[in-house]
């Protein structure tokens, strides 16, 4: 009976988990997983452990050191998370888990890091400098707006300008504000006001919301497009509180859209009030000018007289300036003629035959002085060269080999021998007389 019963197939334990992890693996290629973290357990060997759970189910999950290094992030507990990873079974145990090979930060969070992500490197390219802000203007001719043309934003805009100053033209540009298209409408609406020059300053905003419904403004595409722009940009995105990579870009940040127009539109009441100042002003120069003209003009007429009575003046100013020409002459020639008298005086003194009768006495003073210097200087010279030569005498060699003293010479180098050590027996040397020389051998030196 027990032959007709079916063959049994039975495996071990480590068979079966081999088995499960391989139709495991090979069923599931990576897969993204989104979750909680929870019970995260970072162990010595640098590899993290955790499980990964939401509200109706969890599985355990790891990373190993050589993929955790590389995240730009501290996974937390509690922090929800995106992994890519590898499913399979742990087979000491026979649990399923995942093995994570990359990580990021999900929802809010992920969106936050994008943020600051972005907003650095553009700091680091000096999107952001001060240096790249455009002054707006006082008093916009022309204001265009980007942004949805049913958003309140839009409605806030206008009734901030009708209120203010309801002259200032406004040209929509209308674009998405929030989605995956917005970014790009958004750029490419700056980009066209930009070709259009039909306004003086953009406005560039919306109206409040979540992070990811104001994402819109803190893609790059639009922050290159507002670092870009010829125009001046002001950026109104959501709240006060909420900020924007497009504030940081825009030349002036506005905390709403209704700031935004406040910003740029001045007053009317305040601009009436100026206008009637000036008006005021402008009146009151006028008058200060029409009477100074008044004023001169009596001037000129009390001065204004009969051309006969002018001619009079003019005839006796002739006659008195003739009368003075006379003067003036008379004193001329007398001056003249004082002075061609002192002229020929000083002539007479300085007369060339008297300069050169005196120049000859003194020259023949001066020839008697230096033939008189010169017969001193050479008496002079002459006793002191014949006291050199008598001081010369007396030091000289020649004087003293008169007194009947020899200089010894070395005939083999020509050197003086001062010294019976300076010799050696048979060695030839020469004797210098007073007339002349003696040739010897010297045959014995002595000491005494």
């Amino acid at each position: 009976m027990s032959d007709n019963l079916p063959q049994r197939s039975i495996l071990s334990v480590s068979e079966l988990n081999n088995e499960t992890k391989r139709l495991l693996e090979s069923s599931f290629p990576l897969v993204w997983v989104e979750g909680e973290v929870s019970n995260l357990t970072n162990a010595r060997s640098g590899h993290l452990y955790f499980t990964l759970k939401d509200r109706d189910a969890s599985v355990q999950a790891a990373m190993f050191r050589n993929r955790n290094m590389h995240l730009d992030f501290t996974p937390t507990e509690g922090m929800q998370v995106l992994i890519r990873a590898k499913v399979t079974l742990y087979e000491p145990r026979g649990n399923f888990q995942l093995i994570a090979e990359h990580m990021e930060e999900a929802g809010a969070g992920a969106l936050q890091r994008a943020f600051e992500t972005l907003k650095k490197r553009l700091a680091e390219e000096g999107l952001f400098e001060p240096e790249h802000k455009q002054p707006l203007p006082q008093l916009p001719r022309c204001i265009g707006v980007v942004t949805s043309p049913t958003g309140a934003a839009i409605k806030d805009i206008l009734t901030v300008l009708k209120r203010r100053f309801p002259s200032i033209s406004v040209i929509l540009y209308p674009v998405q504000v929030q989605g995956d298209a917005a970014a790009q409408q958004i750029a490419n609406a700056i980009r066209t006001a930009n070709l259009r020059q039909e306004c003086d300053v953009l406005i560039v905003g919306r109206g409040g919301g979540s992070m990811e419904d104001l994402w819109a403004f803190n893609e790059e595409v639009v922050a290159r497009a507002i670092h870009a722009s010829e125009l001046p940009i002001v950026s109104a995105v959501g709240h006060e509180i909420d900020f924007t990579i497009s504030d940081f870009v825009a030349d002036y940040r506005a905390p709403t859209p209704s700031a935004a127009a406040e910003s740029l539109s001045p007053d009317q009441l305040e601009y009436q009030q100026r206008l009637q100042t000036l008006a005021q002003r402008l009146s009151s120069n006028m008058q200060q000018s029409l009477n100074r003209d008044a004023k001169r003009l009596e001037h000129l007429q009390k001065r204004l007289r009969h051309p006969g009575q002018r001619l009079q003046e003019l005839a006796q100013r002739l006659d008195e300036l003739e009368a003075r020409l006379q003067q003036a002459q008379g004193r001329i020639q007398q001056q003249r003629a004082l002075r061609l008298q002192h002229l020929q005086h000083r002539l007479e003194q300085n007369n060339p035959l008297l300069l050169i009768g005196r120049q000859r006495i003194k020259l023949d003073e001066s020839q008697h002085r230096l033939m008189a210097a010169i017969h001193y200087a050479q008496e002079h010279h002459k006793q002191r060269l014949a006291g050199l030569l008598r001081a010369l005498d007396a030091v000289s060699p020649l004087a003293v080999l008169r007194r009947g003293y020899a200089i010894v010479h070395r005939n083999e180098d020509g050197k003086i021998v001062s010294k019976n050590t300076q010799t050696q027996v048979g060695d030839r040397i020469d004797i210098r007389l007073h007339q002349g020389r003696l040739s010897c051998t010297v045959d014995e030196t002595l000491n005494k």
